[in-house]
């Protein structure tokens, strides 16, 4: 009888035993994906609305290196801060800014996602002005508002943490566009 207990018990912790290494092994797989294959933030401000609204929570591919003009990324500016930005220019284009309007390569840059007129900020860039090798020039989609390479300047592909793929907040839950 006392056998069969320990037999009984033995079992018992066995099995608690190979849960606890499972569960162990999903943490580190759940850590090794946060920490290598996707990023979060969230929103703060109103530099891109309306696309996205302030205290939304963003999630980001950080596997993606392969950036698009259009693509919304986490981008950490020069001052360390993470800003969530839209690519508008990439290395080689020619980035024209008059009259409140974008132009990329001598042709008008068409925006539909934009809220305000686009301005010139007083920082060193210049218009027209052309990006050199690995430079990218993002913007906010509230131009009028947003703080972006209009005024800190272009910023480098390794200053991209990644691709914004989803958003959740303000009633919305959803892939970004």
């Amino acid at each position: 009888m006392e056998k069969r207990l320990h037999g009984r018990y033995d079992s018992l912790k066995y099995g608690w035993l190979m849960d606890a290494k499972k569960f162990i092994l999903l943490l580190i797989v759940m850590f090794l994906a946060l920490r290598l294959v996707i990023g979060f933030s969230f929103v703060n401000g109103d530099s891109m609305e309306p696309t996205l609204h302030s205290g939304e929570l963003v999630m980001y591919l950080r596997v993606n290196q392969d950036y698009q003009k259009g693509d919304v990324v986490s981008v950490r500016i020069p001052s360390g801060e993470y800003y969530v930005k839209r690519i508008i220019a990439l290395e080689g284009d020619m980035l024209d800014i008059k009259d409140g309007k974008v132009y990329l390569n001598g042709e008008l840059l068409d925006e539909p996602y934009i809220m305000g007129e686009t301005l010139e900020q007083n920082a060193a860039i210049h218009y027209p002005f052309r990006l050199q090798k690995g430079q990218i020039f993002v913007m906010g989609d509230n131009r009028e508002v947003s703080m972006d390479s209009r005024n800190f300047g272009v910023v480098g592909k390794g200053q991209i943490k990644g691709k914004l793929w989803f958003r959740a907040g303000w009633g919305y839950v959803g892939r970004v566009r």
